[in-house]
């Protein structure tokens, strides 16, 4: 019987060798730099900032405009540091660590610039809704009414409040200013490029562009803003809705990591629970997936789960809407 078979093709029956498996290139470990932090030796690693340097001492530094999934911005100058041989206080979140740097993070110069960056913050904006500025204004003894009656006449928390979606609401009332959602709006996160800032000096203000209305901009409605916000300025329209009704309170809140059930990117999800509803959903900074950004559906498309007492969601009336039209 002829056959087709190539006689130069290797015997299927006689395994096949394997070859070398290649090495895998190691990582240069960077050189440690090594200087002190308020009397007190640490070594860093090469491309740490101060800021690293001082949590690797155990000294907790305060910061506002800064944040591990954001690029550093320099503008709030609450965690600046004295640095031996400079003439100013410099920025701990973004100056880098030099060998043979000696800082000290808690001089009355330090204690002073920290207190009068704060009253200025406080004195001009609404910081109800800032726990951690409000813990810093009473850990440096901070008193805005110095300069004048508080926030309550100041211009800036004049404005009203911008509701145009039924996903978040803009309150910049409460804004600093600390750039964080421009950020994460920008290329650290979104790049949707949906919000900047608009304006100088005290006319300065976080803005659509031609100040137009998030459903007539570029917003995409992931929320990554109100994520990285530290001041409620941008907060989501459930969590607004709650406070307004005496009824928000995370000292009752669970919080629960889960896996996003919309595709399989497999984004982790804190699920934030408040008498057996969902309230609220973030991420962890700390997770590879997301280092604390979602879209639109991880953020806020969980209204499904709880919706089994016959009422709409948001969401879905407006599902309902467009199908009737």
């Amino acid at each position: 019987m002829e056959t087709n078979a190539n006689p130069d093709a290797p015997d299927l029956k006689i395994p096949v060798p394997r070859g070398p498996v290649p090495d895998v290139p190691r990582r240069e470990r960077a050189a440690a730099v090594e200087m002190t932090v308020d009397g007190r030796a640490v070594a860093v690693p090469a491309g740490a900032t101060l800021l690293d340097a001082c949590r690797q001492a155990g000294v907790e530094t305060p910061t506002l405009c800064y944040l591990e999934n954001l690029t550093p911005v320099n503008v709030c100058r609450v965690c600046v540091v004295e640095l031996e041989g400079s003439r100013t206080l410099v920025p701990a979140c973004s100056r880098k660590a030099e060998a043979g740097m000696s800082v000290r993070t808690d001089s009355e110069r330090v204690r002073l610039s920290r207190r009068m960056v704060l009253e200025f913050l406080a004195s001009a904006t609404d910081v109800s809704t800032a726990p951690e500025l409000r813990g810093y204004m009473t850990e440096y003894g901070a008193a805005p009414d110095r300069y004048g009656n508080g926030s309550e006449r100041a211009a800036t928390v004049a404005q009203p409040v911008k509701i145009d979606n039924d996903l978040y609401i803009r309150d910049y009332s409460k804004c600093i200013l600390c750039y964080k959602c421009v950020e994460a709006c920008g290329e650290d996160a979104q790049n949707t490029f949906a919000i900047a800032v608009a304006g100088r000096g005290f006319d300065a203000e976080i803005s659509t562009e031609y100040d137009v209305p998030l459903t007539e901009s570029a917003c995409v409605y992931c929320g990554n803003c109100i994520g990285v916000c530290p001041t409620g300025a941008l907060m989501s329209k459930t969590e607004r809705d709650m406070r307004e009704a005496g009824s928000w309170d995370e000292a009752r809140q669970e919080r629960t990591d889960t896996i996003c059930p919309y595709c399989g990117v497999g984004c982790t999800l804190t699920v934030h629970t408040q008498e057996k509803r969902i309230v609220k959903v973030s991420s962890p900074l700390d997770q590879e997936v997301t280092r604390g950004h979602l879209c639109i559906k991880g953020r806020f498309g969980w209204q499904f789960v709880q919706n089994i007492d016959g009422g709409q969601s948001p969401g879905d009336e407006r599902a309902a809407s467009e199908n009737d039209a």
